[in-house]
């Protein structure tokens, strides 16, 4: 996929000729005949004519695709030297961060699985890998001994459903029937059966997993196991601070709106190869739907089970191509992110210097419209949708922060206690692992759920449609607060703690560990909660306002463009200036409603956050820092009872 490939325009509906019938028709092979039944699966399910039509279809989009992201690396390497070129802001974070990978508990045991050609319910021993991927074996000896899984998915973009009716009506929606009733489909049709303890994993464009647990306690450890994995997957990419994920996020932010698709949602959740997959995805299934469920026979669910084995066929086949063609973007990627550096940073201050004088320029064209589309159309709903994400945010936070008090409590009181060696460093283990045990974190993660309703409803006009990207936000901002204030907490302890110390005297100085610790908290979870309300206002008014502001500007936009042609560099192109004017103007706004709301006096310059990536991937966080303290006084007094000894300080353990 090199820079001599032909590249295409970007245009509405390139990758997607399928849709404006040019496309080859998606008939399932086992539709027409036996295989129609709930879970029949064909012996292919796509023909090579078909195949090859989707290979064209991921290469149409990767030629649109790649200049847009060639740019956005350009300018995302433009924005990085400029934070370095420009004043240091004082750091914000207090607590230390932590050096943990974000990861979920592994968690494996017995399950049911509709599988099996009929299906049947039969048994399965599943297991979720720290990765987040999905792994089921036909026993747990076949697990214990290595062997090869009967399957296994990565939970990217997965619903979990714990309600049969839900599901089954979920599964009426897909592919409505258009005579007869559901009584009187297929005897196979188990989703009939009831089901006591269900894990339904639905999947807009992948083939659904039915599992059961054996009891309710069960099943909701594999909920909320899964629930952590699925939001894992999902924010991969937002959790990164690379140059390159930025550019690539923004890249396809660009690709979706030159295709007119302004409305933030949650296309963007997953891998690069997985979301140029759902990007594809949605630009093919209206013509999937049109050619393929005429043809399906079947009634209600046991037709909608034959049209999910399609789609997962077609997803397969999208996802392989895309993660081919990325691929083998990368040694030019590497090539190009180095060559950008190496040649732009002598020239950055005169680029940064031309962006600056043009932007203003620029802003003294579209104030007008701009004011008048701010007053008219935002003014009026950004106190309202600022209380909603400050609140749920807020709410979110002081869940962990709870959670945190009482896993330090905890420690003290075992302390005072004069515990065993092996109980307190049980103890501190459990500790270290709060921020990765899904069932204490749940409350956490429960608070950032319950406002989606209502504040789905205040975003909705303006096309916002990315509440699980929202939601899981804030989830992966409880984790990472949560794992910082541990690690926080470890560190300050082993500086305290000295085995000349007894017990009560030991836990005194965790009381004062404690103090330090919840105060550092309380600062970085404000400026938290500040920089996320801010950013997701952005993304919930930003689209709105360039839709809106758009299709007035062209004429003003074309007026510009000659004083950036001698630059010749993608870094800089007054598309990406004239959004930045933008935004701008409606962070003034954002800004002067979070300082009314919060009473923030300094509200943060910039969108990054801490100046340290979130997760620092070396190292692991120390777990026996504390309980080292209590197994060197053991053998210190063990020692003194052996020579008759009265004892004498030891220093501490560095």
């Amino acid at each position: 996929m090199g820079p001599d490939r032909k590249q295409v325009p970007l245009s509405r509906g390139t990758s997607g000729a399928v849709g404006r019938g040019r496309g080859v028709c998606f008939i399932h092979r086992g539709a027409l005949g036996d295989g129609s039944r709930m879970g029949g699966r064909p012996s292919s399910p796509l023909d090579k004519r078909q195949q090859q039509h989707l290979r064209d279809q991921v290469d149409a989009l990767l030629r649109n695709f790649l200049p847009c992201y060639r740019g956005q690396l350009a300018a995302s390497v433009l924005q990085q030297i400029s934070r370095e070129l420009g004043p240091r802001e004082p750091a914000e974070c207090q607590l230390v961060r932590s050096k943990k990978l974000p990861r979920v508990r592994e968690h494996r045991g017995p399950l049911t699985q509709l599988r099996g050609h009929p299906p049947r319910w039969q048994p399965i021993f599943g297991v979720l890998r720290g990765d987040g991927r999905l792994e089921w074996f036909s026993h747990k000896e076949e697990y214990e001994n290595g062997g090869h899984p009967l399957g296994s998915t990565a939970l990217t973009g997965y619903t979990l459903l714990t309600s049969q009716r839900e599901y089954l009506c979920l599964l009426d929606a897909l592919c409505p029937a258009s005579s007869g009733d559901h009584t009187q489909e297929e005897p196979e049709d188990l989703l009939e059966v009831p089901v006591s303890f269900p894990l339904f994993l639905q999947h807009p464009f992948r083939q659904h997993l039915c599992f059961s647990a054996a009891t309710g306690g069960a099943q909701r450890a594999w909920r909320l196991a899964l629930q952590g994995g699925i939001r894992l997957r999902g924010t991969v990419l937002q959790r990164s601070q690379a140059p390159a994920a930025r550019a690539f996020l923004e890249a396809v932010r660009l690709y979706r709106q030159h295709q007119d698709h302004f409305g933030d949602d949650d296309v963007t959740l997953g891998s690069d190869a997985e979301v140029l997959t759902t990007v594809l995805m949605r630009e093919l299934l209206p013509a999937l739907r049109a050619q393929t469920l005429p043809s399906l026979r079947g009634t209600g669910r046991a037709r909608a089970w034959v049209w999910t084995e399609l789609l997962d066929a077609v997803h397969s086949a999208v996802l392989a191509g895309i993660s081919s063609g990325l691929r083998s973007f990368q040694p030019e990627k590497d090539e190009l992110l180095a060559s950008l550096e190496r040649t732009m940073r002598p020239d950055a201050d005169q680029m940064l210097r031309l962006r600056t004088r043009v932007a203003g320029r620029l802003r003294a064209d579209v104030q007008g419209p701009l004011e008048s589309c701010l007053r008219r159309e935002v003014d009026t709903q950004l106190p309202r949708v600022t209380q909603m994400l400050l609140s749920t945010v807020e709410a979110t936070i002081k869940g962990v922060r709870t959670l945190l008090a009482q896993g330090m409590d905890r420690l003290s009181r075992h302390l005072r206690g004069n515990p065993s060696g092996a109980r307190l460093r049980s103890e501190v283990y459990s500790f270290g692992e709060m921020p990765w045990d899904p069932e204490l974190m749940h409350t956490c993660y429960r608070e950032a759920e319950r406002s989606r309703g209502r504040l789905g409803q205040l975003v909705a006009p303006f096309g916002f449609l990315g509440m699980q990207s929202l939601v899981f936000g804030a989830q992966d901002l409880a984790q990472q607060l949560m794992a910082d204030a541990v690690a926080t907490f470890l560190q300050l302890a082993d500086q305290c703690l000295t085995t000349a110390l007894d017990c009560d005297q030991a836990a005194q100085q965790l009381e004062k560990v404690r103090g330090r610790v919840l105060k550092k908290f309380d600062s970085d979870g404000g400026s938290a909660q500040r920089r996320l309300v801010r950013g997701w206002l952005l993304r919930v008014f930003s689209p709105f306002m360039l839709s809106r502001l758009g299709p007035g500007c062209t004429a003003v936009l074309s007026e510009f463009k000659r004083d950036l042609l001698a630059v010749g560099s993608q870094a800089l192109t007054i598309e990406g200036i004239y959004e930045d004017v933008i935004r701008g103007g409606l962070l003034q706004r954002i800004d002067r409603e979070l300082k009314k709301a919060v009473g923030a006096a300094d509200i943060p310059c910039t969108l990054d956050g801490c100046s340290e990536a979130p997760w620092d991937q070396e190292g692991a966080v120390n777990l026996h820092l504390v309980s080292s303290f209590l197994a060197e006084r053991e053998a210190f007094r063990d020692c003194s009872i052996k020579h008759g000894s009265n004892g004498v300080a030891v220093a501490r353990k560095e």
